[in-house]
């Protein structure tokens, strides 16, 4: 049996999600778009968790993620792989720039730091309509294989668990980062950010660090969209998205990357039922988000914690 503070049980608690998951839900589509927003979830947990920064901002890289995507596939005959691959490159050379500008910066200044770079992608995206398609959209994404040497066609559940591949490196690597010497300097900023300034740490280039780190698994669930629905909208680099990925991390729960997970889960499938029944459907979410935050402020994570805890407690 795992050990509970090994980086391989929420491993394993992610790949037994991803294969329950078409089991549990309606669709494959579905199915799919709660992976690549389960990744996106994470990168804002990732910051959260880690280092205690909150991010208005992960939309900005999920966009550059999905255009880069896009146009690397348009441009050049490769697979969604390398694409993909080629997105979350484009995405860390842009996020070391922006890191090293606002790592210094704490509490409401870093959140309205990466608010205002969130809003500068997206007038920059509609200023270069002529690339990017503007509000139209980056259309001229091609049919191309999802791995090198794959079918040009891929079918639904090929797609799916292309994603899911993804999306368990993606919680893999943030979970071996927070078992490793650099995931214990990022615990000691969180709990104490002045101790471990005095421990000779350089508090700057651990959060530019991490704010890299969280930019590249962003722009891979950006990516992981543009494989999904085969061009780009402009709502992906909308500022809307970065709240979306927001609420979606605090419903589910920024203590662990399993939240992250759960909050897209529930947001998506959520909103996929309620939004032909109900046009004001997010005055729900927007009501479930207020009582996380008052009555439960370890989201679904730790309410099915503190649930499992007390029927082994029992037991």
């Amino acid at each position: 049996m795992l050990d509970r503070n090994s980086p391989l049980r929420p491993i394993a608690i992610v790949a037994a999600l991803l294969v329950a998951l078409p089991l549990l839900l309606p669709s494959l589509t579905l199915s799919s778009e709660v992976v690549v927003f389960a990744v996106g979830a994470l990168s804002v947990s990732v910051l959260l968790q880690r280092v205690g920064l909150l991010s208005f901002g992960q939309g900005l890289f999920f966009g550059i993620g999905a255009y880069a995507s896009g146009m690397l596939l348009a441009a050049a005959e490769i697979s969604n792989a390398v694409a993909s691959i080629g997105a979350v490159l484009v995405a860390v050379a842009i996020s070391v720039g922006i890191g090293a500008l606002i790592a210094r910066r704490g509490g409401v200044y870093f959140v309205m730091l990466t608010f205002a770079f969130a809003q500068m992608g997206f007038f920059l995206m509609v200023a270069m309509a002529g690339i990017t398609g503007g509000e139209n959209g980056f259309a001229d994404v091609p049919v191309a294989p999802l791995v090198a040497g794959g079918s040009a066609t891929p079918g639904t559940f090929a797609t799916y668990v292309y994603l899911a591949v993804l999306c368990l490196l993606a919680f893999a690597a943030t979970c071996v980062m927070a078992a490793s010497p650099f995931g214990s300097v990022q615990t000691a900023i969180r709990s104490n950010i002045h101790r471990a300034q005095a421990l000779g740490y350089n508090i700057a280039n651990f959060k530019a660090a991490t704010f890299v780190f969280a930019a590249a698994v962003a722009a891979l669930a950006g990516a992981m969209h543009t494989t999904l629905l085969g061009f780009v909208p402009p709502s992906v680099i909308e500022p809307e998205t970065s709240q979306r990925l927001l609420i979606m991390a605090i419903i589910g729960g920024a203590g662990s990357p399993l939240g992250a997970f759960l909050g897209a889960a529930f947001y998506v499938v959520l909103s996929d039922a309620l939004a032909d029944v109900w046009p004001r459907w997010m005055m729900l979410i927007a009501g479930i988000l207020i009582a996380v935050v008052l009555l439960a402020p370890g989201g679904l994570f730790g309410l099915l914690s503190n649930a499992f805890g007390r029927v082994r407690a029992r037991g």
